[in-house]
């Protein structure tokens, strides 16, 4: 017998193998059904372990997982990244010391910095690094330590012993997922997140940049709480998650345009 309840639920179990991240709004359209149905059926398939609730819908279970490689990140989202770069680069002042850290999305900023007279440049960014001096950069310090090609960084002991030396004014960190459930940023690997903790500890406003993407899955490593960095510059695609996230988080993301 027809069953219009399991029929909807296992329509919803499809789309969430197709789509890492299901947002509530567009499942009441999909579905022709009211939000308060929804809810309800996400309520049902999360306690039978089909998903994970979250902010404005739900996720995949399998959802923790390492970095997808540079190529990939290197070609994804990029207008959305343009325009986060855009919003980050204008919270730079002239006179700023900066540090970048090592990401498709930090890239784009340290494009518009990199001819910006009276900045002091630092980054573990071997893209970023390249790029700056590409730009004729003034003052630039490369961080070094071991190589890897993931994000095409410089981690280990070396590096953050390196970035302890210094004192800036702003960090461009990337992050590879954003749980608002628990609020915390993350990162793929645990000699990545020690390398952004050293930068946090070194920065005095940290500025996070992560396109709408991230708020779709879960990484290993913790990096640090929402709570403890300025700001967030993300995309609109994003604006339905953060908008059912309490007050006091919502305040922490700016919607680059």
């Amino acid at each position: 017998m027809f069953n219009p309840i399991e029929d909807r639920q296992a329509k919803i179990v499809a789309l969430l193998h197709e789509k890492l991240f299901l947002d509530i709004r567009a499942l009441t359209e999909h579905l022709q059904v009211s939000v308060a149905t929804v809810r309800r059926d996400l309520g049902e398939l999360e306690e039978a372990g089909f998903l994970r609730r979250t902010h404005g819908g739900a996720v995949s279970l399998n959802q923790v997982a390492q970095d997808p490689i540079h190529a990939v990140r290197a070609v994804s989202q990029l207008a959305e990244k343009a325009a986060i770069a855009a919003t980050a680069a204008g919270m730079i002042a002239d006179g700023d010391a900066v540090l970048l850290d090592a990401g498709t999305t930090s890239l784009e900023v340290a494009k518009l910095l990199a001819k910006r007279t009276g900045l002091t440049l630092l980054s573990n960014g071997a893209d970023i690094i390249a790029e700056l001096i590409r730009g004729e950069a003034r003052n630039l310090y490369a961080i070094g330590g071991e190589y890897t090609d993931t994000n095409r960084s410089f981690r280990g002991p070396q590096a953050e012993h390196f970035i302890r030396q210094f004192n800036v004014d702003k960090l461009i960190l990337n992050a590879a997922s954003i749980d608002l459930d628990r609020g915390l940023i993350c990162t793929g690997y645990p000699l990545n997140a020690s390398v952004q903790q050293a930068m946090i500890e070194v920065s005095s406003r940290v500025i996070v940049v992560a396109d709408h993407s991230k708020f779709t899955k879960s990484s290993f490593s913790v990096t640090t709480r929402i709570e403890d960095v300025g700001v967030i510059v993300t995309d609109a695609g994003a604006a339905s998650i953060i908008e059912t996230a309490p007050e006091k988080m919502r305040r922490k993301f700016v919607i680059a345009h």
